[in-house]
């Protein structure tokens, strides 16, 4: 074979177990089994390539969740479950600001009438919503862009919302 060789993956019994847990679980998210099964294959001895090949993703899929699953081998089962080693790592970026609840309640005052506000407009802008979050108490302070940019995603068409 060309190139270097991948790590091997030895799977203790309870870790095997815990991969084919995964796989046979319904409620499993789909990206915890793809997951499972590129560590399975990775402990069967295939490379890179061939997990690829057979799972149908990428050769860097394959070689970032052998690269993570090694790098927790350390890691006891008791304190790092199966299902935690599969998880999403940190995304990079400044965290959210903006709690869930803080969200919700955003969406919930685009979906009211600007009028139950006292505003003398018949739908909210990002500048009208912005501003009325800010006076709520809801947020010390929010862009009028970052505003609309919550209730689009929120769902709520301030448009038709305000106009019943």
């Amino acid at each position: 074979m060309h190139g270097p060789q991948p790590q091997p993956i030895e799977l203790s019994p309870s870790a095997r177990e815990g991969l084919e847990m995964i796989l046979c679980r319904h409620s499993s998210p789909q990206q915890q089994v793809l997951r499972a099964k590129v560590v399975l294959c990775a402990a069967e001895g295939k490379n890179n390539g061939q997990i690829a090949r057979e799972l149908k993703v990428s050769i860097d899929t394959a070689r970032l969740w052998r690269k993570r699953w090694r790098e927790l081998e350390a890691i006891k089962l008791d304190d790092l479950e199966v299902r935690e080693r599969l998880a999403d790592g940190p995304r990079p970026g400044k965290p959210p600001t903006l709690t869930a609840e803080q969200v919700c309640q955003i969406v919930a005052l685009g979906c009211e009438k600007p009028g139950d506000s006292r505003r003398p407009i018949s739908q909210w802008s990002g500048r009208e919503i912005a501003e009325e979050v800010v006076k709520r108490g809801i947020v010390e302070r929010i862009s009028a862009r970052h505003a609309r940019r919550l209730l689009k995603r929120g769902g709520c068409n301030p448009a038709v919302s305000a106009t019943g």
